[in-house]
């Protein structure tokens, strides 16, 4: 199979790679970035452990050709922190305790990055629509759900 050279940003750094097609977004970001909060979980869209921040949009990485990612912006956890301080939703998810093994929270805070970027005064119905992508085995969403509220309210007030 021939290469083909894409060209893309991730967390605001250029990337130019020459990669077979049939790789994706998933693999890229892991394999060849060294970007390891991007999880793989199902590798079929289901369970939400591969969501990053695609061009604003929250989708899962595994489901992304790494072709149509020429010419675009992706945004992984890694990227979230600013000047060494956590993004608010990392921040609320670790002060509220809305982990447990952690797999699952790089895909539920990029989910609700996403969610706060557009909407930042989310209703607790919004916030389910919102992560109803992402999903965790190990815990309840009550936490995760009052985390995307403190995070709200952190964002209002900045």
């Amino acid at each position: 199979m021939e290469n083909i050279t894409v060209e893309f940003f991730v967390n605001n750094e250029k990337n130019n790679l020459s990669t077979t097609p049939n790789r994706t977004l998933l693999d890229v970001l892991r394999d060849d970035l060294g970007l390891l909060g991007v999880k793989n979980g199902c590798k079929e869209g289901e369970c939400g452990a591969c969501t990053v921040i695609f061009d604003d949009k929250p989708m899962n990485s595994c489901l992304i050709m790494i072709g149509q990612v020429d010419g675009h912006r992706v945004r992984t956890v890694e990227g979230l922190p600013e000047n060494g301080n956590l993004h608010p939703v990392q921040k609320a998810f670790h002060e509220l305790g809305a982990v447990q093994c952690g797999f699952c929270t790089p895909g539920f805070i990029l989910s609700t990055v996403a969610l706060l970027e557009r909407n930042n005064h989310p209703t607790d119905g919004e916030i389910k629509t919102a992560l109803a992508g992402n999903l965790c085995r190990c815990t309840g969403y009550v936490k995760i759900i009052e985390a995307v509220n403190a995070a709200a309210e952190e964002i209002q007030h900045e």
